[in-house]
């Protein structure tokens, strides 16, 4: 009967520390490298929270020997002080089992050190997550979204989940992913927002985190035709009320990050992965480092920092446009080539406030002295749009109105003006794309990036 090998181990790459010199541990990865002496060979391994020395010997040299590179093994040795430079401690093996074998050719180079296309990689994106620099992205990611959650709870909103099929395609554009719904047409929901503003009737502060779908045919680093979306909705706010809350949102989650993920966002910004220390969690440090990874000027004081963010008008934006040779009137939309010449104009966060009414949607509100301006905003980084949001319109007679105005049917809105008739609030709320705040603080350059298996005009695999 064959021996029955364990799969389970005892620590990870990151809990190897001094502490454990003279122990007797199991740790479980991949063979990333092996550097063969002779008589003594010096293993690589590598699992999700980094990267473990192993030296093996003997019998064990010679088994390691025809172990491919990347495979999946399981080592029993004891832990002892290293002798190299930049390895603090090592595991001397007593014990290897191959768990599982890699197949060369990989598809890819899992280490980084040989680059391969964007395609290529999310082709291959469950090896790609063995770089260490692409699984940084992910784990910045998951913290990202808790921290959102966190910070929401905390000012008492509720976390809800709507429907991703709806029957009709309420927000009126033509970018809908249409479906067979038992014989019936549906499409893919574009955005939780008519959902999220009945909400506000009963649960006044709610929140949702979840993907959304939108036909459009774009080929550019920054769209895609599934992606997530952060939403909120809060009744007696005004919009500049939840401009501040997505303000402070943007801080909360960059102070996390730097306090808990510290080195993952350093390798974010390497080429190649090199061993880290871990930062210093110092307010003032903290604060150096916010301004020299995300290019902005802050200071932390307790708990709550002052991340600045200017607030420039339509109006104020469309003037420094002009002057930098962009030809634009009050009322044109703003093309990417003019959002990019505001970005060089604007560094960092910013938000663009006012924009005129006949851009905005039908929900939302006009601002009472200046009815042809709506209570809008848009949170930028650069060219990029991270935020778009804005007072809503609870007025049903308005509202039903400026449905009408926008060449839409108002019968398709009927589930959704009832609500307007048991009391609507006043509302306000935002949606951002989280995809793309997740390129700023990662600094990628492709939206694909921070995105497991992104789904676009070309692709639909993996």
């Amino acid at each position: 009967m064959s021996e029955k090998i364990s799969i389970s181990r005892s620590h990870f790459a990151d809990c190897i520390s001094n502490d454990l010199v003279g122990s007797d541990i199991c740790i479980a990865g991949w063979i990333e490298d092996v550097r063969d002496i002779g008589k003594l060979g010096f293993v690589s391994m590598r699992d999700f929270t980094g990267i473990m020395q192993v030296i093996v010997a003997g019998d064990l040299l010679g088994e390691i020997r025809m172990i491919p590179r990347q495979s999946c093994v399981l080592v029993e040795g004891k832990v002892q002080r290293s002798k190299a430079k930049n390895v603090e401690v090592e595991i001397k093996a007593n014990k290897i089992s191959l768990l599982s074998k890699a197949n060369h050719p990989l598809p890819i180079d899992p280490t980084g050190r040989v680059e391969s296309s964007t395609d290529k990689r999310i082709d291959s994106r469950a090896l790609d997550l063995r770089n260490p620099k692409v699984s940084a992205i992910f784990r910045l990611r998951s913290t990202a979204l808790q921290s959102i959650r966190n910070f929401l709870r905390s000012r008492r909103f509720v976390e809800v989940t709507t429907p991703k099929i709806i029957g009709t395609s309420t927000e009126g554009g033509a970018n809908l992913f249409r479906c067979d719904y038992f014989g019936k047409n549906a499409y893919l929901a574009q955005s939780p927002q008519l959902y999220k503003e009945q909400l506000t009737v009963g649960l006044e502060r709610v929140f949702e985190i979840g993907p959304y779908f939108r036909a459009e045919k774009s080929h550019t680093v920054r769209h895609l035709a599934e992606f997530t979306s952060v939403d909120v909705e809060a009744a007696f706010h005004d919009y500049t009320d939840v401009m501040k809350i997505v303000a402070d949102l943007v801080r909360k989650v960059i102070y996390d990050l730097l306090q808990q993920c510290p080195d993952d966002l350093k390798l974010t910004r390497e080429k190649i992965a090199e061993p880290h220390t871990v930062a210093s969690s110092n307010p003032d440090e903290i604060g150096h480092r916010m301004e020299e990874i995300f290019g902005i000027s802050d200071n932390i004081v307790a708990d709550t920092f002052a991340l600045k963010i200017e607030q420039v008008t339509y109006e104020k934006a469309i003037n420094e446009l002009k002057g930098v040779g962009e030809p634009l009137s009050f009322g044109d939309d703003l093309s990417d080539t003019a959002l990019r010449k505001l970005g060089d104009l604007h560094k960092g966060f910013y938000f663009i406030t006012d924009w005129p009414m006949k851009l905005k949607p039908f929900y939302i509100h006009e601002k009472e002295k200046h009815p042809e301006l709506s209570c809008s905003f848009d949170l930028q980084y650069g060219y990029l749009e991270l935020v778009s949001g804005g007072r809503r319109q609870h007025d049903p007679e308005k509202l039903k109105n400026r449905i009408v105005e926008q060449g839409l049917d108002p019968g398709g809105f009927e589930d959704h003006l009832k609500a307007f008739q048991w009391g609507m609030p006043p509302h306000s709320g935002w949606g951002l794309g989280f995809d793309r705040l997740m390129m700023v603080l990662t600094n990628s350059q492709n939206v694909r990036e921070v995105v497991l298996y992104p789904r676009d005009a070309e692709r639909l695999r993996p």
